[in-house]
C-alpha cells in the first residue's frame, strides 16, 4: 500500500483530493451537502469529487463545495467496475470519505490504492477502511446529515486537521438575485400572483417514504388556507411531482380549486436541477421525507414534513437541514401505528403551518 503522502505520483505538497461517496438516493444525497460543506471550509484548497448515480449528478454539478462529478454506474458488469476502478486511480485521491458504506464501493477504494478511507463500521464492507467511525445510524439519535458531518470531521483528524466551526444554513446558497429572477420567470409562466405566499406541496413520494394521502393532503391545504383567509391572506398553491405522479397533482389541484383554493400544478422543468431551483421561489414546502423537502432545507426553505415513525426513519433521523426556526416535523402519535399516517392530526398541522407561513408573510414585509 502507498503511503499517506505520495499516491501515484502524487506530492506532498499537493492539495488534497478527497473522494466522497453518497451513491444512493436523492434525499440521502442532499442531507450530505452539510458534510461536503464542512470538508471544504476545513480545507478550502482541498479538490473535493463525489461518486453519485447518474440520478444525482445534475444536482451535485450544482453543489458550491464539489469540484468534480465521477458517475457511479452501479452494480452493472465487470467492464463498468475495471473502467471506475481505473478513474480512481488516474484521479490519485488522497482520501475517501464514503456516507454510505457497501462491500462494492470499499473493494474499489481499496484496490484503487486511496491511503486513508473512512466509512462507518458498518456489516463487512467495513474491512476494506483503514477508518472506522461506529455511529448506530439505525438508532435514530440523532440527524442523518450531523452522522455525516461527525464523518467528515473524522476524515479531517484522520488526515491531520483540525475541523473548521461546522457551517450554518443555507448549505445550498444561491447568487444574489436568483430567486427574485425564478420568481418573476414562473410567475409570468401561470399567471401567478407575485404578492401572495407561494405554498408548494409535493404529495407523491417516489416509492421511498410512507407518506400521507392524496386526500389527506386536500384536508390539510384546504385547512391552512382557511387559517390564514382569516388573516386576510390568500395563497397561492403550487403543486410538485415527480415522474409518474403528475395525475395525482392534478387530482388534487382540482380538489383544492373545488373549494376556492388558488392552485396549480407546476409543469414539468427541463432537468432535475431546474427542478430543485424552481423550489428555490416557496415559501414554504409541505411533502413526505422526499428529496423535494431535503432539496428544500438545503435551501433553507420553509418546511413542512410528514415522516412515520419508523425507528429508523424518524422525524429526527430524517430531519430537514435548514435553519431550526423554519422546520416543521409531524408523525403519527406514540400511541398510533408506526405507519398510521392516518392518525396525524392534521388540523393541529394545519395550525403550526399557518403560523409559519404569516411569520414568512411578516418577515417578507419587513425586508
Amino acid at each position: 500500500m502507498m503511503s499517506s503522502s505520495t499516491v501515484a505520483g502524487r506530492h506532498a505538497t499537493d492539495p488534497p483530493h478527497i473522494l466522497v461517496v453518497r451513491n444512493d438516493k436523492l434525499g440521502d444525497f442532499m442531507l450530505a451537502w452539510p458534510a461536503l460543506a464542512c470538508l471544504k471550509a476545513s480545507a478550502p484548497e482541498a479538490r473535493v469529487s463525489v461518486l453519485v448515480p447518474s440520478y444525482t449528478a445534475p444536482l451535485a454539478r450544482q453543489c458550491p463545495w464539489i469540484d468534480e462529478v465521477i458517475l457511479d454506474p452501479g452494480d452493472t458488469g465487470r467492464a463498468a467496475q475495471r473502467e471506475l476502478l481505473e478513474r480512481l486511480r488516474r484521479e490519485r485521491f488522497t482520501a475517501m470519505l464514503t456516507l454510505f458504506s457497501t462491500p462494492r464501493i470499499g473493494w474499489l477504494g481499496w484496490r484503487a490504492g486511496i491511503p486513508c478511507r473512512l466509512a462507518p463500521a458498518t456489516k463487512w464492507a467495513q474491512l476494506f477502511y483503514n477508518h472506522r467511525i461506529v455511529q448506530r445510524r439505525s438508532r435514530s439519535a440523532k440527524p442523518e446529515y450531523l452522522y455525516n458531518i461527525e464523518l467528515a470531521e473524522a476524515l479531517l483528524g484522520a488526515t491531520g486537521r483540525t475541523p473548521a466551526p461546522r457551517p450554518s444554513p443555507p448549505f445550498w446558497p444561491l447568487p444574489p438575485g436568483t430567486t427574485v429572477a425564478r420568481r418573476e420567470s414562473l410567475a409570468t409562466e401561470l399567471a401567478l400572483d407575485t404578492c401572495a405566499p407561494w405554498l408548494f406541496l409535493h404529495a407523491g413520494s417516489g416509492g421511498s417514504a410512507v407518506n400521507l394521502t392524496s386526500t389527506q393532503y386536500a384536508e390539510l391545504a384546504i385547512a391552512v388556507d382557511s387559517r390564514l383567509a382569516v388573516r386576510g391572506i390568500r395563497p397561492q398553491w403550487l403543486l410538485t411531482a415527480g415522474p409518474g405522479e403528475e395525475p395525482t397533482a392534478c387530482e388534487l389541484r382540482d380538489s383544492l380549486g373545488a373549494q376556492g383554493l388558488q392552485a396549480a400544478v407546476l409543469p414539468s422543468r427541463e432537468s432535475l436541477a431546474d427542478f430543485a431551483m424552481t423550489l428555490a421561489v416557496a415559501d414554504l414546502l409541505i411533502a413526505g421525507s422526499t428529496g423535494p423537502l431535503h432539496i428544500a432545507g438545503c435551501l433553507n426553505l420553509a418546511t413542512a414534513g410528514f415522516y412515520p415513525a419508523h425507528r429508523s426513519a424518524t422525524a429526527l433521523r430524517w430531519q430537514t437541514c435548514n435553519d431550526a426556526t423554519l422546520r416543521l416535523a409531524f408523525s403519527p402519535p406514540t400511541d398510533a401505528g408506526e405507519s398510521d399516517m392516518a392518525a396525524i392530526d392534521l388540523q393541529n398541522a394545519a395550525d403550526a403551518i399557518s403560523a409559519l407561513v404569516r411569520r414568512r408573510v411578516a418577515a417578507r414585509s419587513a425586508s
